[in-house]
C-alpha cells in the first residue's frame, strides 16, 4: 500500500484530527510539517486558500480536515471512527462541525494566534483585548455549552469518535499558550479533556508537537527528522512568513 501525504503542521488542531485518524486506522503516512503561512506556490497549487491540512493519496488531492476524515472512513472503514448508529453519527458531526468552526475561533485565533503566531511568526503585537474577552467571556460560555452533556466517563457516543478527536485538539493547542480548562467550574470538559488527550495516538503526536514548541520555523524539520517522524523527502516550505487565508480547516 502506498504512503499518504499530509501536508500540515504537528501544532494545528486541524492537522492533529487528521493524524490521529490515520494512527487509529493505523495507516502509514509521511508528513510535510509546514505551517500554511510559509508554504510555497507548490502548496497554493494544492491549495488555492492556503490551508492545513492536506491529503495526498496518488493522484487524489483532499483539502478540509472532514473532507479528509470521511474519506479515510470511507477507504479505511476499520477502525471507524463514526458512531454506528445514524443519530449519533449526526450528533458527531455536528461537534466536530462545532469544534472545527466555532472552538478554532475562540481556541485557535483568538487565544493561539494571538499569543502565539503573531508573536513568534510574524513579529506583531498581541491584541490584548481579543484575548481577554475570549478568556473571560467567549471560552467559558463554550466551556458552559460543553460541560451541559460531556460524559463523566468515558466518550460522548460509545466508542471514541471524530467528535471526542476533534473537541479534545483544540484545547490541546490552546495548551501551548498555557491555557488550561478550570476543573472547579468545568469538572467534565477538564477530564474529558485529559481523558482524550491520554490516549497513544495523541500521546505520540505529542512528543513531535512538545518538541517543536517555541523553535523557528526553520528548525523545526531538523528536529523532527532527528526524532524519526516520518517526514517527506522534500518540503513546501519557504523562507518567507506572509500573510493571507492562512488559516487551518
Amino acid at each position: 500500500m502506498n504512503s499518504l501525504t499530509v501536508i500540515g503542521n504537528y501544532i494545528s488542531p486541524y492537522v492533529r484530527k487528521v493524524l490521529v485518524c490515520l494512527e487509529l486506522k493505523g495507516l502509514a503516512y509521511e508528513i510535510d510539517p509546514i505551517t500554511p503561512f510559509v508554504g510555497d506556490d507548490r502548496f497554493t497549487a494544492l491549495n488555492p486558500l492556503r490551508r492545513v491540512p492536506i491529503l495526498i493519496d496518488g493522484e487524489l488531492v483532499l483539502n478540509d480536515s472532514s473532507v479528509i476524515c470521511q474519506y479515510l472512513e470511507d477507504k479505511y472503514p476499520t477502525m471507524s471512527i463514526y458512531p454506528v448508529d445514524i443519530a449519533d453519527r449526526a450528533r458527531a458531526r455536528w461537534l466536530e462541525e462545532y469544534a472545527d468552526t466555532h472552538l478554532a475561533n475562540l481556541l485557535i485565533w483568538r487565544l493561539f494566534y494571538q499569543l502565539g503566531i503573531k508573536r513568534y511568526v510574524f513579529r506583531e503585537a498581541t491584541d490584548e483585548a481579543i484575548v481577554a474577552k475570549a478568556r473571560e467571556v467567549d471560552i467559558p460560555a463554550a466551556l458552559d455549552y460543553l460541560e451541559g452533556f460531556l460524559p463523566a466517563e468515558g466518550y460522548l457516543y460509545g466508542e471514541l469518535s471524530i467528535a471526542d478527536i476533534s473537541v479534545a485538539s483544540y484545547f490541546r493547542t490552546a495548551s501551548f499558550v498555557r491555557y488550561a480548562i478550570d476543573a472547579a467550574r468545568w469538572p467534565r470538559a477538564a477530564a474529558f479533556v485529559s481523558r482524550v488527550l491520554a490516549l497513544a495516538p495523541f500521546q505520540t503526536l505529542a512528543r513531535y508537537e512538545d518538541a517543536m514548541l517555541r523553535l523557528p520555523l526553520g528548525e523545526q524539520r531538523g528536529v523532527l527528522a532527528q526524532m524519526g517522524a516520518p517526514l517527506t523527502a522534500e518540503s513546501m516550505g519557504s523562507d518567507v512568513a506572509r500573510h493571507g487565508v492562512g488559516r487551518s480547516d
